[in-house]
Formats: structure tokens, C-alpha cells, sequence
């Protein structure tokens, strides 16, 4: 379904106390969304926007497209403006990620997020070096990994969630 679809059939629900002043409770929707394209594969046209997270079936955001895909990997905006992070086990600093894949959606908006661990090719990228996001390391993530930390956010905390890539963790198989 996509986001217009969505809208005009009343799913969007207008919501007054979203935590960050939004009109719409649109993150929360949208990681509905990630999870059933996750759980799914749907044929449907191909939409304009190539990143959009409402595109199926899993794998239309990969390259090249429709490549085996289990992951749909984005991020999510505080309402600050900065990046949600997980924590990893890493090592030497490297052990912050700002990407995720939904596990379960559940109650009033909560959802359970496995952090992924952001890769240049298959070395794993410190982002926050000296504490501080790099935009730099950030832009040079190419890959990533599936790591065993899980993390329960309200989605309503968020203001922006922004699909980046569609993967094939190996998470779906035996």
C-alpha cells in the first residue's frame, strides 16, 4: 500500500500528541510499512522516488534491483534533527550504528529494532569518532551487517524515518 493509499483510506491518523509536534503519526506507519514489505513480497509498479520506504516488494531499493533481499535498512530522526543510534558489541569505539532493521511492530506504536552494523565493504565504520557523528564516515557506508543487539523504541518519539537500501543479511534463513 502506498503512502498516498495509506492517507486517502483513513489508515494515517492524525495524532495530536506525537511527542515531537508532527501532524501525522507518520514514522510509526512507515515502519508498519518496512515490516509487512519485509514479511511480504508484493509486485507493484515502481515508484519515482527510488528511496522511498513504501516501495515493493523487498529489494526494488537494492542494486541492481530486486536482488535477494531480507532488510530494508533506515534510520530515524529525533526531533532535534540528530540520528537515533544503537549501540553494538564492537570494538576500538566501533560499536555505534544509526541503522536499523524492524524485528516487530507491536501495542501503541512500539517496535523492536535489530542495530546494524555499518560496513566500508566488510570493515566496520567508527561513525562517531571522538564522540561526534562524522558525515564522512557516514556517506562511505556501503554495507552492512546484522549484529545480536535489539533495541524497543516508541515510535512516536521520531520525526523522520528515511529508507537507505534493501540487503540480504542471511537474518531470514535456516
Amino acid at each position: 500500500m502506498s503512502f498516498e493509499e495509506m492517507e486517502s483510506s483513513g489508515v494515517l491518523e492524525t495524532s495530536s500528541n506525537s511527542g515531537c509536534g508532527c501532524r501525522l503519526n507518520c514514522v510509526c506507519q512507515v515502519v508498519r510499512a518496512i515490516k509487512d514489505i519485509q514479511d511480504e513480497a508484493v509486485e507493484e509498479e515502481c515508484l519515482p522516488c527510488t528511496s522511498n520506504c513504501f516501495i515493493e516488494p523487498l529489494g526494488e531499493l537494492a542494486l541492481p534491483a530486486r536482488q535477494r533481499s531480507d532488510t530494508r535498512v533506515f534510520t530515524l530522526t529525533n526531533k532535534n534533527g540528530d540520528l537515533f543510534k544503537g549501540l553494538f558489541k564492537g570494538t576500538a569505539g566501533k560499536c555505534v550504528s544509526v541503522f536499523f532493521r524492524v524485528e516487530d511492530i507491536f501495542d501503541n506504536c512500539c517496535a523492536t529494532l535489530r542495530v546494524l552494523i555499518p560496513l566500508r565493504d566488510q570493515t566496520v565504520v567508527n561513525l562517531f569518532p571522538n564522540g561526534t557523528l562524522s558525515y564522512e564516515a557516514l556517506c562511505s557506508v556501503n554495507n552492512w551487517a546484522s549484529s545480536n543487539s535489539c533495541i524497543t523504541v516508541d515510535l512516536h518519539c521520531f520525526c523522520a524515518v528515511q529508507c537507505i537500501s534493501d540487503v540480504n543479511l542471511g537474518i531470514c534463513e535456516d
